[in-house]
């Protein structure tokens, strides 16, 4: 399915040739019936000669509701340029036909309109106006079309050459990644909240859970429509309007998108190629604040330019532009930015998701570069080296790279060694090679501080160590690949380095030793006096020369051994035993034989019922 856009100054008959086309008036608004012009987006669609469908995004041409128009024009595939034979061209016929190029619009028609009002000689002068005035954008060489929407001359003529110049364009890939930027938000009596817009990257399907971005709101899709049709599926390409469950039209925002939950996020900061407009009578200057527009999303920015303090009229650079509130738009989207009274210029978004840049440094600007027009590859690189680590569909996603691209491309590099990914198929985390080189060297840094800081201790515990690298869900994956390649080692739930020894003070050594003979010496009512601090407790604990059964009885290992086996032993023979008869097996007391049971029973040893302990 493809898009269709209407473009063209106020009164040169967009909306009526639309109508003549379609035979549906795009005015839904009372106040454009009454004021006889288009002041919001409007919608129809058409069934070509071929047999193919077209939406139509009919916008409104009117210098105070440019904006509107913006909202319009993020998802069509064929510009349709509208000038009447009898004014020619006028502001915003190249204000409409700037915005076209700027958004990266390919393929397109002219249609010269209400030529009954005019001659042949004055329709050729028009006509020669509108080939120089296309020549130097992307829909130059254009076929023109003279109609009169009134009489229909000229409309079946307009129709077959709308059917060719689609043949030449490219339908819209499925990433699958979908996205609906929402452009229109109304009630329908007994269905709720409906939105409208261009269905971009990928499908939805009645019954999917759906988010809301960049709000984060959740919803399902009740319905879908597409030409006032219902359908189960809508694919990229298609004009859809979509039912969401749970939604008050309150909560939404033209701009917002609708998409599946969990990979887009909204951003505030972009880096972008600037095209400024060349009919401009001024540039603008660093920190010239504008309004930027992308799909059907506005927001207020500041203009940062990383090459020059001014950016004149024609000329393009490299920019960021800060946003005053995050909207949802990804890298390769296109954009526009505008004063009050007019557009200035636009281009494509390199970097969604941007970290501040410096100013006049050449390296930086190389690296845009590379992310604008470099390999699937060096796009991946390029980004992981200032933003890792990413997840695999937050890379996928922030690069605009369809899967097909992505995954060949990035299991090179791996194979390579040039990226290093933690994980598997979609659920990985990805680095340069030098990032996690970089975040291993941090994270032998940390143990060899510790190590240094407790030479005592056996090494870091392994919570401890697993909060400082902060990789979430992956961090069992990453311990256990700096262990495979014998970066660290794990011992008793404590991590260290493989050349760590304990090293223990002459004092520190007689609190061990003269705690292992009180052991000894009482090996069923063992002393609690003696046993030394944690650090040096833990190491015999690590060792395998005690067992901690509570906070204030340690027993020695073999001693517990003894316990353990006889006590096993008599519950295998009687089914059953008591505590006094335990404390009477051993000759020991009450406090030490109810910490023995106690600890048995959670290491799952022995279960109690009653005053009775029996086999677990």
């Amino acid at each position: 399915m493809f898009v269709l856009g209407t473009a063209g100054h106020i009164d040169h008959g967009k909306s009526l040739l639309v109508k003549a086309l379609t035979g549906i008036d795009p005015d839904r608004l009372r106040e454009e019936k009454e004021r006889g012009m288009t002041i919001d987006l409007g919608f129809a669609w058409l069934k070509l000669p071929s047999g193919r469908e077209v939406g139509i995004v009919d916008v409104p041409g009117h210098e105070r509701f440019v904006k509107n128009m913006l909202a319009g024009v993020g998802g069509i595939d064929l510009a349709l340029l509208i000038v009447a034979a009898n004014e020619g061209i006028m502001p915003q016929t190249r204000e409409h036909l700037a915005i076209m190029d700027l958004i990266g619009v390919k393929h397109g028609v002219v249609a010269i309109t209400k030529k009954d009002l005019v001659d042949e000689e004055m329709l050729a002068l028009v006509k020669m106006e509108v080939e120089e005035l296309i020549a130097p954008t992307t829909i130059t060489g254009s076929p023109i079309v003279a109609v009169s929407s009134l009489t229909g001359a000229g409309v079946p003529e307009l129709l077959s050459v709308l059917d060719a110049q689609l043949d030449k364009t490219e339908p819209k890939k499925d990433t699958f990644h979908p996205r609906l930027p929402i452009d229109r938000i109304f009630t329908i009596a007994g269905a709720g909240t409906v939105v409208t817009g261009t269905l971009i990257d990928g499908s939805l399907t009645v019954g999917q859970e759906v988010e809301i971005v960049p709000s984060g709101l959740k919803s399902r899709i009740r319905a879908l429509q597409t030409h006032k049709a219902k359908i189960d599926t809508a694919t990229p390409g298609n004009r859809v309007a979509a039912n969401l469950v749970g939604i008050e039209t309150a909560q939404l925002t033209r701009g917002d998108v609708v998409t599946r939950p969990g990979w887009l996020t909204g951003t505030a900061l972009v880096t972008v190629r600037l095209k400024l407009i060349d009919y401009l009578k001024r540039g603008i200057k660093h920190g010239a604040e504008v309004s930027f527009h992308t799909l059907a999303a506005e927001a207020m920015a500041k203009v940062r330019l990383l090459e020059s303090e001014a950016l004149e009229p024609g000329a393009t650079t490299w920019a960021q532009l800060t946003l005053e509130k995050p909207l949802a738009m990804l890298s390769g989207d296109r954009f526009i930015i505008r004063s009050p009274m007019e557009t200035l210029g636009g281009g494509e978004i390199v970097d969604a998701h941007a970290r501040r840049l410096r100013r006049f440094r050449p390296d930086v600007i190389e690296k845009l570069k590379v992310k604008e027009s470099g390999t699937a590859a060096e796009v991946i690189l390029s980004l992981l080296e200032t933003k890792q680590p990413l997840e695999y569909n937050a890379l996928g996603a922030q690069a605009n790279i369809p899967p097909a691209e992505l995954a060949p491309a990035l299991d090179a590099l791996v194979g390579e060694g040039r990226v290093f990914a933690l994980g598997e198929g979609e659920k990985k985390l990805l680095f340069t090679a030098a990032g996690w080189k970089n975040l291993t060297d941090k994270a032998l840094a940390a143990l060899a501080e510790y190590h240094k800081k407790y030479p005592a201790r056996p090494g870091m515990p392994r919570a401890e160590f697993a909060a400082r690298l902060k990789l979430g869900n992956y961090i069992n994956l990453a311990l256990e690949s700096l262990i495979n390649q014998g970066a660290l080692v794990e011992e008793g739930g404590h991590l260290r380095l493989p050349t760590h020894t304990l090293k223990l003070t002459p004092a520190q050594q007689g609190k061990i030793d003269a705690f292992l003979k009180s052991l000894d010496a009482g090996p069923f009512s063992p002393p609690s006096d003696l046993i030394p601090e944690p650090d040096l407790l833990n190491i015999l604990i690590a060792q395998g020369k005690v067992v901690k059964v509570s906070d204030a009885i340690v027993f020695s290992s073999k001693a517990y051994d003894e316990m353990k086996s006889k006590i096993t032993a008599q519950l295998k023979k009687s089914g059953k035993i008591t505590l006094g008869e335990v404390r009477d097996m051993f000759g020991s007391s009450r406090k030490y034989v109810q910490a023995l049971l106690e600890y048995l029973d959670r290491e799952k040893i022995t279960k109690r019922v009653g005053d009775d302990r029996v086999l677990y």
